[in-house]
């Protein structure tokens, strides 16, 4: 049986990385479902890749708090419930605006300017215009990824960027992207910037923290 092929990734990256990189995604965006067993043998026979490689990435995935291991059961990917959005939300409300704070502080022309042009691509959305949903892509695309590192805290970026941000993206691609309130959020994005560009650190964080309550309480709804 010819193992699946990975998606087109950077050619240098190795076997497990790449594996690594490809059932992130799916689990973010759900096609790998949330609370499903993960069974090392399919996956294996799926990539056509060595046990090896492949705990390898899951061991990745476990440390991004995307995987969790169960006595007498094994690995399964982490459910959606209204604990785990709790939890990580009050986590992000107080981080986030602190980044917002931090980012008003330090900010840079350039840091403004990238800012104001990633909002204006996300305005072009067809999704958005529509008022469905507001679809952000991960990384640099990504509002809050891009507040974050515009903070300049190395403790913040790595916490943020690094070991939450795929389980709040998560929650977000598959709870709050296709949301009623798309307009309302990427209007209140609009406002952070503002508050950022004047150095209004203060006004940042209370606008950020509402925004991010906001999310949480449209996200609990669904979870509902």
């Amino acid at each position: 049986m010819q193992g699946e092929t990975l998606q087109p990734l950077e050619p240098s990256l190795s076997l497990p990385e790449r594996l690594f990189v490809t059932l992130r995604g799916e689990i973010v965006e759900g096609r790998i479902p949330a609370g499903s067993k993960i069974s090392e043998p399919e996956l294996a026979r799926r990539f056509n890749a060595s046990r090896g490689s492949l705990r390898e990435a899951l061991m990745r995935l476990e440390s991004l708090g995307l995987l969790e291991r169960r006595v007498n059961v094994g690995a399964r990917v982490v459910d959606l419930t209204e604990r785990g959005l709790l939890d990580l939300y009050e986590v992000r409300e107080a981080l986030e605006g602190m980044a917002c704070r931090l980012a008003a502080q330090h900010r840079s022309d350039e840091d403004i300017t990238e800012l104001w042009q990633m909002l204006g691509r996300h305005e072009q959305q067809e999704e958005l215009q529509a008022g469905r949903a507001y679809f952000q892509p991960e990384g640099d695309f990504d509002f809050h990824f891009r507040i974050v590192q515009a903070s300049n805290n190395d403790l913040l970026i790595d916490t943020l960027c690094n070991r939450l941000y795929y389980r709040v993206r998560m929650y977000r691609y598959q709870l709050g992207m296709p949301s009623p309130r798309a307009q309302r959020a990427f209007r209140e994005h609009s406002h952070i910037i503002e508050a950022i560009e004047m150095g209004d650190g203060e006004l940042a964080e209370l606008l950020m923290r509402r925004h991010i309550r906001a999310s949480r309480q449209n996200i609990e709804k669904k979870l509902r």
